[in-house]
């Protein structure tokens, strides 16, 4: 049975006046189902508009500009009260016809992604999803007491997919000891800095009206980088942003001495950055960025990294490039950087420190859920 969403979501129209003395939590969604979490907390001086949204726990909130992307989720209870501009609207879920942990789980299929690019239109820098168009099509609605059993069997077989990965975890972190071994190994009493071996090449873009920033953030403990919302640039005070390049080593001066450190993959060059992450280029015959994406993976790395800087929390110093090029540490040449490369790749442990590619586990959950609501579980 298929309904329109027109039917089950209401557009909730709550505009507050924003008061300068006063603090507020603006939210932001992620990309690819990955929740909607806070963006940033700021005074009502800061926030360009006399008016926001709030939003309440348990909404449904989508990007209009990333909903294509699969930005889109439910309002945590944490982020209650918090505002949004009208490029996230807003809205009621008709419990009584629609569980929300089935809208949830159904938003992140392939196939919602795509309603919602359907729903889209737009030039490259001005793609909109169009609400009419949004509401207007039509979701598979089943009884609540068959949505809550789909939604039981996609939680059982999720946690299972979350346990594949905690033992995944485990073997990187056994993977990523081995690195630091075999790295510290063959680069013997040889030292170097890292300015001999990396130089800042940012490539600067200014922030222009009209136009759209894809952004990439890192994650800390040489967990990567990512693809974050897009933003306009009316929503941002930056006056330019880094515009990321495959094999472009970035380093958020912030969190870097906590493992925000990765080099970027193909997939994410052309994407952007704030000026607090500064990126490096390999000097050529001295460091290769496949070798370098492995070694600042492992703690051993970020551990160097810590001792660049002094405090705690929010006080703790950023690094700041001068000094990070200076850092000193045992490094191979890059004909042993090469063999490294090799040596981990005839022990069949490449794929998991060196391969850019999706592995099967993270396409097991997208797999469950297509099972899932075809009525294959």
């Amino acid at each position: 049975n298929a309904v329109p969403l027109s039917e089950v979501l209401k557009r909730s129209d709550e505009w507050i006046e924003i008061r300068p003395e006063e603090r507020y939590r603006e939210v932001t969604v992620r990309l690819w189902g990955n929740g909607v979490v806070l963006r940033r907390e700021v005074s009502g001086a800061e926030i360009a508009a006399s008016r926001r949204l709030m939003v309440r726990a348990g909404q449904f909130i989508l990007s209009r500009i990333d909903a294509r992307n699969g930005a889109l989720g439910l309002v945590p209870e944490a982020l209650h009260g918090a505002v949004v501009s009208n490029d996230f609207p807003v809205f009621e879920v008709h419990r009584e016809r629609l569980s929300a942990s089935y809208l949830v789980w159904l938003s992140r299929t392939g196939w919602f992604v795509d309603l919602c690019r359907s729903a889209s239109e737009g030039t490259t820098n001005r793609v909109r999803l169009k609400e009419e168009r949004f509401l207007a099509s039509e979701i598979p609605l089943p009884p609540l007491e068959e949505q809550q059993r789909i939604v039981a069997r996609i939680e059982e077989l999720a946690a299972k997919v979350e346990e594949a990965r905690g033992l995944r975890q485990r073997v990187q972190e056994q993977l990523q000891a081995l690195v630091a071994s075999l790295h510290l190994s063959l680069a013997g009493e040889r030292r170097v800095r890292i300015g001999d071996i990396l130089i800042l090449d940012e490539e600067r873009e200014p922030v222009v009206a009209g136009r759209q920033y894809p952004q990439v953030g890192i994650k800390g403990f040489g967990q990567g980088l990512f693809a974050r919302e897009t933003l306009e640039a009316s929503e941002t005070t930056y006056k330019a942003f880094n515009r990321l390049y495959a094999g472009a080593l970035m380093l958020s001066q912030v969190k870097g001495w906590e493992g925000a450190i990765a080099v970027c993959r193909p997939e994410l060059a052309g994407r952007y950055a704030s000026p607090e992450y500064r990126t490096f280029r390999c000097k050529p015959g001295e460091a290769l960025s496949q070798y370098l994406s492995a070694l600042v993976a492992t703690p051993w790395f970020y551990e160097q990294l810590a001792q660049l800087t002094r405090g705690v929390g929010a006080r703790r110093e950023r690094i700041r490039p001068e000094r990070f090029l200076e850092m000193e540490i045992p490094m191979p040449t890059a004909d042993q950087q090469r063999l490294a490369i090799t040596i981990v790749s005839q022990a069949g442990l490449a794929a998991p420190l060196f391969s850019q590619t999706v592995t099967e586990l993270d396409a097991l959950l997208p797999s469950i859920l297509d099972k899932a609501f075809r009525g294959e579980l």
